[in-house]
């Protein structure tokens, strides 16, 4: 894993590869249903100052003593939010899919940011200016409510792993997670619903504030209680009425498919010779 400070990590975003037709910056950012809504013009204001830029699995995209300077658009790969303890404990916070925005409070405030931005796989993301974001934000009330319920939706699911935490034992902890990730993730098969992110032991015990050892052993439980199958990275939850009920919430929503979106042409990694 490498780190950059914010300096060296600005100088080596690249402009957007150009393509015939609609551009993958315009493509992309009109297939973020935050943007779906603005005018071909304001698109177009969007596309000229946009960075775009490809991270390794495991890099950091941006660190906690980094300067809030724009917001982000993840192109393609699967990014996670993290926070560190004074004990040097990591906390994952959040997972951020294809489409979707994150390092959002940059928009709003231009101080150090408080969490880490990393690629969780080999990762596309786009750099998008604060200040274009808010010009375009005070002309369009809808693009800004948008924001604001992305941010309260955000807060919303860190406080409820909060009480969790506070108020939960460690199986119940992991049951709400599971139903949590069906809600995002989830994705029918014959067998039950897969919860299609490639998760670790390591990744969910840091999500639920556990050891490694003690998720293995309660994904082990739920197997044996068959509410779920697991396999390499790979959770299928076989009773979702039965795992709700067991922590006493109601029956998670499924997520809509994906959309699929083309694969960004790939930029190289000047750090790394690439």
């Amino acid at each position: 894993m490498f780190f950059l400070s914010s300096f060296e990590f600005h100088l080596h975003w690249s402009p957007e590869k150009r393509l015939p037709g609609m551009s993958q910056t315009i493509w992309h950012v009109k297939n973020c249903s935050l943007f779906e809504k603005l005018s071909e013009e304001q698109l177009s204001q969007l596309e000229g100052r946009a960075r775009i830029r490809s991270f390794p699995r495991n890099s950091a995209i941006y660190l906690p003593t980094d300067i809030s300077d724009g917001t982000f658009l993840l192109a393609e790969g699967r990014v996670r939010i993290c926070s560190t303890t004074s004990d040097g404990k990591q906390a994952i916070l959040d997972f951020i899919k294809p489409g979707e925005l994150f390092g959002e409070l940059g928009l709003f405030h231009e101080g150090e940011r408080d969490e880490r931005a990393e690629a969780a796989v080999d990762s596309t993301v786009y750099l998008l200016p604060g200040d274009d974001l808010r010009r375009l934000m005070q002309n369009s009330a809808e693009l800004s409510l948008g924001i604001t319920k992305l941010i309260g939706m955000r807060r919303k699911r860190i406080e409820r792993r909060l009480r969790s935490l506070l108020f939960r034992s460690n199986r119940d902890r992991l049951a709400h997670l599971l139903l949590e990730l069906i809600e995002q993730y989830g994705k029918h098969l014959a067998e039950g619903i897969l919860i299609d992110l490639r998760l670790s032991h390591q990744e969910l015990a840091s999500i639920i504030g556990a050891t490694r050892e003690t998720v293995t052993a309660l994904l082990g439980e739920m197997q044996y209680d068959r509410l779920i199958t697991v396999g390499r990275q790979r959770i299928v939850v076989k009773d979702l009425q039965r795992l709700a009920q067991s922590v006493d919430v109601a029956v998670p929503e499924i997520a809509p498919p994906s959309r699929n979106y083309p694969k960004p042409v790939p930029v190289p990694d000047k750090l790394s010779g690439q």
